[in-house]
């Protein structure tokens, strides 16, 4: 994990990895990214759901839990630690945090604006399916397009282009039928308050992903697989700190065994809903900024977007929510706009080795 990964980003240009491992090593690293920012994006809805659904109405809660799992990312930081002092490097120095000041500072706003995203989300699924929820962070995706574009540069090609457009075409498909997604004795004007706030949330993780990858490219330092962790580490801790003042002000924290006991599942099963659902979205937010550390920040939106029809097959199983026919149309575009991106990452990736057997 301590090698060094030089990959290309939305730019065409080379991030401040230098290269120390194989390919195949890199592309192994960028699947267990993929594998774990599909248990959040899936998993994370559902069972964030799942406690709305069964008594739970604790706004401030729900979004606490999204970053609460950075503890978590601690216990492995020290196992690296402890892992690099055992092999012993006399190259590098063994330092238990890595990240410099001027870093800190960054990921530390990162992390503000990620609770407030939290927030904005935890909002829309508290009063809206997870079908509908899904098709509106879809959204976000050409959120991403758009701030990728002016903050890193982004370059488009055709495949590129092909597969925002078929994603986009995808959730359009499905906006077709939301009209009667509304959950019973919901207001209209609670209905759209959740859906305006789930599309805020969209537009500011689009905003915030592009963001991770310029503070990758201008970090004074080299990036790390480690490092990636301590970021992630300080960006939850920071959300969880600007939740846990929500919490406060909300007096979520004396409520909470109240809601324990009325829970329609039980006192057991509320609390481990709670730490099952913080597990789950910190693997979704470490998946999100591994992949944009392996490949791009646009990369990690289309990942996102190919997962969304799978939630929305998952939600109709769980909670019996509609599955009209535009559904699957909307799976059948998605699929199809992540097959053309990575046609197009594979085309890259061949002149990259043709280029390098040529200069050899």
């Amino acid at each position: 994990m301590e090698n060094h990964i030089q990959t290309t980003t939305t730019t065409g240009t080379i991030a401040p990895m230098t290269a120390k491992v194989s390919p195949a090593a890199k592309n192994t690293l960028l699947i267990l990214n993929c594998i774990l920012l599909a248990i959040g994006n899936c998993g994370g809805p559902l069972i964030m759901r799942l406690y709305f659904v069964h008594g739970g109405n604790r706004v401030w809660l729900s979004s606490f839990l999204e970053a609460a799992g950075w503890p978590f990312l601690m216990v492995v930081l020290v196992i690296l630690y402890f892992h690099r002092r055992k092999n012993g490097n006399t190259t590098t120095p063994n330092k238990f945090i890595y990240m410099q000041p001027r870093l800190f500072i960054v990921i530390a706003v990162i992390g503000i604006l990620t609770g407030l995203d939290d927030y904005l989300y935890a909002n829309g699924v508290a009063r809206i399916p997870v079908t509908t929820t899904s098709l509106i962070i879809a959204s976000q995706l050409a959120f991403t397009a758009f701030f990728a574009y002016f903050l890193v540069r982004q370059k488009f090609t055709p495949y590129s282009i092909n597969a925002v457009v078929l994603l986009t075409a995808g959730a359009g498909v499905l906006a077709m039928h939301t009209s009667s997604d509304r959950p019973a004795g919901e207001s209209q004007k609670m209905y759209v308050m959740g859906f305006v706030m789930t599309l805020a949330a969209a537009a500011l993780y689009g905003f915030m992903l592009p963001l991770i990858e310029l503070m990758y490219k201008k970090a004074k330092q080299e990036i790390t697989y480690t490092l990636v962790l301590e970021i992630q580490t300080v960006m939850s801790l920071f959300a969880t700190i600007f939740c846990t003042v929500g919490m406060i002000i909300n007096n979520d924290f004396t409520v909470i065994p109240r809601e324990a006991t009325r829970f329609d599942l039980g006192k057991t099963k509320y609390y481990t809903i709670l730490c099952v659902s913080a597990l789950i979205w910190q693997c979704g937010f470490l998946g999100a900024i591994g992949v944009i550390f392996c490949a791009s920040s646009l990369l990690s939106t289309i990942v996102i977007a190919v997962l969304l029809p799978v939630t929305e097959v998952l939600a109709v199983i769980v909670y019996k929510e509609k599955f009209q026919a535009e559904k699957g149309v909307a799976l059948v575009l998605s699929l199809w706009g992540f097959a053309s991106y990575f046609y197009k990452e594979y085309k890259l990736a061949k002149k990259i080795e043709s280029e390098t057997n040529i200069s050899h």
